[in-house]
């Protein structure tokens, strides 16, 4: 059972999983990997197998409430498109910790260090800001060639 997504950054490949795959073995960072938590409030003992969590990357306690009430109301998939996710949590990943953030990610992947994203929704079934999140980290990396 394959959960990981991955994308391979110049030495380092970026890696995305969620909580549920690392504690039930289906993923399995390497020692040397850097597993960063991308979640606002870390719960249900995600930090044990993380290396440190970024609340920075994750969606803004704003967006994330009215996310979680609205997918209440009308699903999960379809919150995303009723609250304009996409773009808020693309306008979000522009402060100035967040590019910091991103930016400290693609050195990491430069040094050639794997890096892993951790939230908790499998993307095989539901939309999960790790997919926006990999792609600004992507185009950051091929903005700094």
């Amino acid at each position: 059972m394959e959960t990981e997504h991955k994308t391979t950054l110049t030495e380092g490949t970026l890696h995305d999983s969620y909580h549920a795959a690392l504690q039930h073995s289906h993923d399995e960072p390497a020692d040397n990997d850097l597993v960063i938590g991308v979640v606002r409030e870390p719960m249900y003992g995600i930090q044990t197998h993380l290396d440190d969590n970024w609340p920075t990357l994750a969606p803004s306690r704003e967006l994330l409430t009215e996310f979680k009430e609205t997918a209440d109301e009308v699903g999960h998939n379809e919150a995303v498109t009723a609250v304009n996710f996409r773009e808020r949590y693309q306008n979000w990943l522009t402060g100035t910790e967040q590019k910091k953030r991103i930016n400290q990610i693609v050195d990491e992947l430069r040094s050639g260090t794997d890096v892993w994203l951790i939230c908790y929704e499998n993307t095989d079934d539901k939309f999960c800001h790790r997919d926006i999140l990999k792609s600004e980290i992507t185009q950051a990396a091929n903005n700094q060639k």
